[in-house]
Formats: structure tokens, C-alpha cells, sequence
């Protein structure tokens, strides 16, 4: 009895001890340093740096509101559909710890306890790339007004096929800058082909790619809402190399993948400008990383796409859908959501070629301030007769407070107050394979040609 009462008492001790309460250097800093200073460090684009104690103490409060929320790390994917590698939210464990910092007055502890530094490399998220493509010549952004989209071709020169692991696009204005898009623009490819080297223009329509876009639509059909088809294929006039909006991460792609700038190449800024009030400067660059060995598999970039696009003034609810048939095998690597300020929520849908449907991705509150990529955890074999189906909603009423004019009609189109309705999606295949078969059926009394010398 007398050991049982002491085993009670002892137990009760051990209860009542109190919690060691969290520190930053010992519990803070490594989940910042794993799921925060990717952006939030200087150069970058969040708005303040959380490297350092010093840093981050002022906005303690900030970061318990941030967590609990859920609004940081930001990740919109429903987790009742589809899994992903890169998923940003937060355990409960670590939401926990941040709380419990704050709670108990946000201490430093003791700086031995610090994890190493992460060694980013200046300006990159990638790590310092083998090879810088910059525009030569400063966009000078005006102080107001709306400004085109403005383009520059930058030959690559090479002599070689080259192949990318990792690309990454940066601004020299962030403030400015909207987006980016960097194309591969292959050699044989009509597409911009006589456009002006190393200097910001505006193109003719047709220069875009509008005209494949279209004639991708007419070939499938399309209606502008209830069951459409939106068509989809090649973005604008190539394979996308890298990109940079809001929210986006530099592709992930795994050993033995890479991206293919064939031989001769252009690569294609497409530069997207926002006027505040404020005159600045820009010149934006990509920085790619060459792959070690020969890889095995090729990504590529595509997307599901319908233009047709007229909301009425105060539709909360406004549908618009897509969907686009694969001609060829592939596997299914990532996805990402593009909508514009009316932009609700947004689905992907897999329909297999049995009639199996699955869907892979719901994005029930989706922001415009965050364009996340999302990357299946288990890439998807998608075999030939595939549809990938995309819903996408719109709030056009006084309700969405994003909402620039609720008494307007909106339309496709390219500056943030039209709006856009864009499924991308990368998939993956054999590194010989060319692209545009998922695209084109064979013709039957012409075998296609295949391989990287064949990319367009």
C-alpha cells in the first residue's frame, strides 16, 4: 500500500511539473527555417524577414494570428482530394509550439540551441544557377495607366539540346512586376520568330499564340458554361521554362526529369506590369540549372483553357469549365489554378478512358494574391483517351471584397480586372517522345516524328 501511495504522489509531482515553455532558438526557428524563410527573408517576396530573433519578435502576435487561422503558410487545396509533395500547411504540432512562443511572451532562449543557418543562395530559391538569362534592356513602368503585356526574346545560342532541372524567374521590380512567364521558343517555330532581340515590344495578337489557342477551340468545341469544352494544349507558343506570380515556387522536378531547351532556342519573356502610382524600373532574369546527367523523362508544360468568359454584373456564382483530351500517354506531375480577382474556386477532375472519374484537386477558396502549384504526391499515369476536366466559379458581387466594379460585365482578358480561366497542368513522359502528340492525333498515313529535335 505504502509503495502504491508513493507511486501516486511521485506520479502527481511528475503532472504538476511545469512545461519547458518555447523558445525561438530551440523550437521557433527550425519549423521558420523549414516552412517560412523560403520567402520571408530579404530580397524575397514577403514583406518582412523572420531569419532572426530580432526579426521576428516584433510580429509575434502576427504570427499566432497567421497560424491558427491558417492563412501562413498559404495552402487552399481541400485535403478530401488528392494528395501533394509539397503541401505547406503546418502540423498541429507546430502551430502549437508558435502559439505556445507567443502565449508565453515570445523568449529568445538561449542562441546555442539554434539550428544551422540555411544557406540560401542571394536572390535564388533554386540555388546559384549555372547560367543567368536577364533582359538587356529596362522597362520603364509608368507611374499610371493600364500597360500591355510586354514581351522580349532572348537567344540562348546553344549549340547543343540542353537540359533543365531547375529554372527559376525573378523580378528587378518586384513592386512592379505582376508576373512572369519565360517560354521556350524552338527554332523551327513560326511564333515570334522575327520579334526584336533583347528589347521590351508589344506583339501583334497572332504573335501570342492566340491563333493556335483558337483554332485548339474550334477543333474541340466549346460553350460558355454547363459542360463545355474549353480546349487547351501548348501555352502560348512553347513549353513553359519558368515562372513567377504571387505565391509561386520554382518547379520541383525530381533526378532523372528536366525541362528541354533545344539547340538554337529563344527564350520568350512574357512581362506583366502593374502601375501604382510610382515610376520604377525592370529587369527581369531567369536562372537555370543544367541537369548532371542525360534524364530520363521530359516535363512539360500544358493547360486547359476557355476564353469564353462573360460574367454578369453581380453573379456570385458565375461557372465557367474546360476540358481537354490527351492523345498520348503521360503521367501527371502538378497542377495549378489560374483565376483573376473574380476568381472563387476552382477543380480538377481526372476521366479516365473506362469512364472512371477522379477528382484530384479542389481549391474551394482560391486567392489571386497566391498562384501554389501543387504537386501530386503520387504522380498519375495518364493514358491516351485521358480528359482533364476544370470548373471554375466567379464572384462578381458586392460580397467579394477583391472585387474591383460589381456593376460590370467581365471578360477574358489579360489585365487583373478581366479574368482568366486557366487549368495548367505539367506532365511527364519519355524524353525522346515529341509533346505535340499528346496534342494531335497521328495522322494514319503519316507516322509522327519523336525527340527532342521535334519539339514544336
Amino acid at each position: 500500500m505504502r509503495l502504491f501511495t508513493l507511486g501516486v504522489v511521485c506520479a502527481a509531482f511528475a503532472a504538476a511539473a511545469p512545461v519547458p515553455e518555447p523558445t525561438f532558438y530551440k523550437d521557433v526557428l527550425p519549423i521558420m527555417e523549414k516552412n517560412c524563410q523560403t520567402c520571408h527573408r530579404p530580397g524575397e517576396a514577403a514583406p518582412m524577414s523572420l531569419l532572426t530573433y530580432e526579426n521576428a519578435r516584433p510580429y509575434a502576435k502576427s504570427i499566432k494570428d497567421a497560424v491558427l487561422t491558417k492563412k501562413m503558410p498559404p495552402w487552399f487545396a481541400d485535403p478530401h482530394y488528392g494528395t501533394f509533395s509539397n503541401d505547406r500547411r503546418l502540423s498541429d504540432a507546430d502551430i502549437k509550439t508558435l502559439v505556445a512562443w507567443v502565449d508565453a511572451g515570445a523568449k529568445a532562449g538561449n542562441r546555442a540551441d539554434a539550428p544551422p543557418p540555411v544557406a540560401f543562395a542571394e536572390g535564388w530559391q533554386i540555388g546559384k544557377p549555372d547560367m543567368v538569362f536577364e533582359v538587356p534592356t529596362a522597362f520603364h513602368v509608368p507611374t499610371s495607366g493600364t500597360i500591355d503585356y510586354q514581351y522580349v526574346r532572348l537567344p540562348t545560342n546553344f549549340t547543343e539540346d540542353k537540359y533543365v532541372q531547375f529554372a527559376e524567374a525573378v523580378p528587378g521590380d518586384r513592386e512592379h512586376v505582376h508576373h512572369i512567364i519565360a517560354f521556350i521558343r524552338d527554332p523551327r517555330s513560326p511564333w515570334m520568330k522575327d520579334a526584336p532581340i533583347g528589347v521590351p515590344f508589344v506583339p501583334s495578337r497572332e504573335n501570342v499564340g492566340e491563333v493556335q489557342q483558337n483554332q485548339n477551340q474550334r477543333q474541340q468545341g466549346q460553350r460558355r458554361q454547363g459542360g463545355g469544352d474549353g480546349g487547351g494544349g501548348a501555352i502560348g507558343g512553347g513549353d513553359m521554362l519558368a515562372g513567377y506570380a504571387p505565391g509561386t515556387i520554382p518547379d520541383l522536378l525530381k533526378p532523372g526529369q528536366a525541362k528541354l531547351i533545344p539547340k538554337g532556342a529563344d527564350i520568350i519573356f512574357q512581362l506583366h506590369y502593374t502601375a501604382d502610382g510610382k515610376a520604377g524600373e525592370d529587369k527581369s532574369r531567369v536562372g537555370i540549372i543544367f541537369s548532371k546527367e542525360k534524364p530520363t523523362q521530359r516535363v512539360f508544360s500544358m493547360a486547359v483553357v476557355n476564353p469564353r468568359i462573360d460574367i454578369p454584373p453581380g453573379d456570385a456564382n458565375y461557372e465557367v469549365d474546360a476540358k481537354f483530351t490527351l492523345q498520348d500517354d503521360s503521367t501527371l506531375e502538378m497542377l495549378l489554378p489560374h483565376m483573376h480577382l473574380r476568381g472563387k474556386d476552382f477543380t480538377y477532375t481526372i476521366v479516365f478512358p473506362d469512364g472512371r472519374r477522379e477528382e484530384i484537386l479542389s481549391v474551394p477558396h482560391y486567392s489571386f494574391s497566391w498562384q501554389l502549384s501543387y504537386y501530386l504526391d503520387k504522380p498519375m499515369a495518364l493514358p491516351k483517351g485521358t480528359v482533364i476536366e476544370c470548373v471554375a466559379h466567379y464572384d462578381n458581387s458586392p460580397n467579394n471584397p477583391n472585387n474591383p466594379d460589381p456593376t460590370k460585365e467581365v471578360h477574358y482578358g489579360e489585365q487583373s480586372w478581366d479574368e482568366m480561366m486557366f487549368g495548367f497542368f505539367d506532365v511527364s513522359f519519355p524524353i525522346d517522345k515529341n509533346p505535340m502528340d499528346l496534342m494531335r492525333p497521328p495522322h494514319p498515313q503519316q507516322r509522327p516524328t519523336s525527340g527532342p529535335a521535334n519539339n514544336q
